[in-house]
């Protein structure tokens, strides 16, 4: 430290010390000790940017309004020419500055705000710089801010605290693993405003929740709303940086950029955020998701490792939720089960005895659909599966063809809106890496990048006749979709369903068309109910489950039916031997001997020519958690 930049900081904490002394003393000025701090602080922290930094008169310190129940809200965000340098968050003289010594409220408050990349904590009596939950600074002025007045000084040391916060930038991710780990914290940051601000019954969001809902997911409630929506904003920011798209300029320009290339997540991404983000509701998480995804450099992040996406989600779960990570069986399966599975489905398809196509998932004949998408590990599996085929086959020369012609048979549902937007990055991400290998034509990557992921968000059970009755404007995108998929239900001949259906018991009126297409109209779950001459009557109730509903509707898709067939196929004989196709699911393994499935049973051995079963849960009932496929399944699964 040079001795003018001495002299500059030893006037300025003196200036400091005088302001703050005459506030707290003044019996007129009102608030909470933290509160009258604010104007002494803003005048001292401008002060020092000057001296700490030689862009400090560009730098600007963004005051939040006061609420005493909101906790993911700092005092201040500090920019420089509107870009976010960090926060700093004022506590009551006294009370310290080290916010791993907190209790109550405010032990919760860090507990939260510890995900911030770079942080600063005061009570105008000592300075603690935290920058991404690690301490990296700590600073005790000389003297008290409510009495020594002009006499408070500091040793050099605060200025090299405020320098090394205001020279804070963000660093690129070297792999996925770090980009899991850093997307995922932001993430949960993300969810814990979004909670926050529903909890406060901010307008802009509470209305997008209930939108939301009508549309999509009548059941959810704010705590799975801001669970989704966080994902969703998270990976779609992601998805913009895969394609090369800025975060600098904010989301807005970057939504509108993705909207050109992907129309539904881009419309999705607008929509979950221009709305709240002119209010400044979630100011703190989206600010700083921009300011640290932007330097993200998707060309670097896998390079060395070929499973890198396979398991990317699995990394982000670990740090973003482990209790989500445990119950997610609906859209999570390991991928050591998905591998297994496809390269079954695959070996099914090569066989010459069965379906005579050598080049198995690779052949421009089979059309492939997951009715319950998730994170799209499965399709992942299947896009692998295809390149190791084609390698074998034509050589590496001729993957990033074959991969590009691949997406227009893959095909994907799903209703939930975070598992779509980590399904739509991951599938994206993997594709970059096929398709751009050294020496690659770069015509055919831009191709792929400008190929749409047949992804949609849909209820895979909804009937495939229906039309949307009500749309807002701001989610025509969602509802075009919703269309998109409905069209593909009903003319689109499947050869494979592949995937793992969500579980859930006493799922009556769960099961939309499959379940119930209205007065006097079957419907395909009919199919599957036992003759009351059958005397199983009371075990039907067992068919009410997800899992079953999915069953039935992959088993229509593939093996055809004559009661409910649609557009030109609904005058097709019942000719069960005309399509020929694969169901390959993994599910819970109580429609094998329970005695409410025996119809279940009868027309899927009447459709097939070959049943395999593998059992997944030798040890039965309730086998041991660590052994288990699902942790949260104790059911015996197949």
């Amino acid at each position: 430290m040079t001795p003018q930049d001495s002299a500059k900081l030893a006037e300025a904490v003196s200036a400091f010390g005088a302001a703050a002394k005459a506030t707290l003393a003044n019996p007129t000025i009102s608030g909470e000790p933290e509160d009258q701090l604010r104007t002494p602080l803003v005048n001292f922290v401008k002060t020092i940017a000057g001296v700490a930094s030689p862009l400090g008169p560009e730098t600007q310190l963004v005051g939040e309004t006061r609420l005493s129940d909101l906790m993911i809200r700092p005092d201040f965000a500090v920019t420089r020419k509107g870009v976010l340098i960090g926060f700093i968050e004022v506590k009551a003289p006294g009370k310290g500055a080290d916010p791993t010594r907190f209790k109550g409220h405010d032990k919760q408050q860090w507990d939260k705000l510890k995900v911030l990349p770079n942080l600063i904590y005061t009570d105008g009596n000592a300075f603690s710089l935290w920058q991404d939950g690690e301490r990296a600074a700590f600073v005790q002025l000389e003297g008290d801010v409510t009495s020594s007045g002009a006499k408070l000084a500091a040793p050099p040391r605060l200025l090299d605290l405020f320098t090394r916060f205001y020279s804070w930038k963000a660093i690129a991710p070297r792999n996925p693993r770090q980009l899991a780990e850093t997307s995922a914290r932001l993430c949960r940051l993300l969810r814990e405003e979004v909670g926050e601000q529903l909890r406060n019954k901010a307008q802009s969001l509470t209305a997008l929740a209930e939108d939301w809902r009508r549309l999509l997911f009548p059941e959810a409630s704010d705590e799975e709303f801001a669970d989704g929506y966080a994902q969703a904003v998270t990976f779609g920011l992601l998805m913009a940086r895969a394609r090369g798209i800025p975060l600098s300029g904010g989301i807005e320009p970057a939504a509108k950029s993705l909207k050109q290339s992907n129309s539904l997540i881009g419309s999705a991404l607008r929509l979950l955020t221009e709305d709240v983000g002119e209010t400044h509701t979630l100011d703190t998480s989206l600010k700083t998701l921009t300011s640290v995804l932007d330097v993200v450099d998707w060309a670097s992040l896998s390079q060395g490792e070929p499973e890198a996406w396979l398991y990317f989600y699995e990394l982000f779960l670990q740090q973003y939720d482990t209790a989500l990570r445990k119950r997610t069986g609906s859209y999570y399966t390991p991928p050591q089960v998905v591998t297994a599975m496809v390269r079954m489905v695959d070996e099914a398809l090569q066989s010459p005895e069965r379906f005579n196509l050598p080049s198995g998932l690779a052949s421009p004949d089979v059309s492939l659909a997951d009715p319950a998408v998730g994170t799209g590990t499965f399709l992942l599996g299947v896009l692998q599966r295809i390149r190791a085929t084609v390698e074998a086959q034509e050589g590496a020369g001729a993957v990033p063809a074959a991969i590009t012609s691949a997406l227009s048979r893959l095909i994907g549902f799903e209703l939930q809106f975070g598992p779509f937007a980590v399904a739509q990055l991951r599938l994206l991400a993997e594709l970059i890496e096929m398709v751009s290998p050294p020496g690659a034509d770069p015509e055919v990557l831009q191709k792929a990048l400008g190929a749409e992921l047949r992804l949609y968000i849909t209820d895979t059970l909804a009937d495939p006749d229906e039309e949307t009755a009500w749309i807002p404007n701001s989610m025509s995108g969602i509802a075009e979709s919703r269309k998109q998929a409905n069209r593909i239900k009903r003319h689109t001949p499947i050869t494979v369903v592949l995937g793992n259906p969500p579980y859930k018991e006493k799922a009556k009126g769960l099961g939309g068309w499959v379940e119930d297409r209205g007065p006097d109209l079957p419907a395909p779950l009919d199919d599957w109910q036992p003759p009351p001459e059958w005397g199983v009557g009371a075990h039907t109730k067992h068919l009410r489950n997800l899992y079953v509903y999915f069953w039935r509707w992959a088993a229509w898709k593939v093996f055809g039916g004559e009661s409910y067939r649609s557009g030109s196929e609904a005058d097709a004989p019942p000719d069960w031997t005309r399509r020929k196709g694969i169901v390959c699911f993994i599910t819970v393994a109580g429609f094998l001997n329970g005695p409410g499935f025996q119809k279940m049973r009868a027309s899927l051995r009447r459709d097939a020519d070959e049943i395999w079963v593998i059992d997944c849960t030798p040890e039965g009932h309730q086998p041991p958690v660590s052994g288990r496929i699902f942790e949260g399944v104790q059911q015996p699964v197949c």
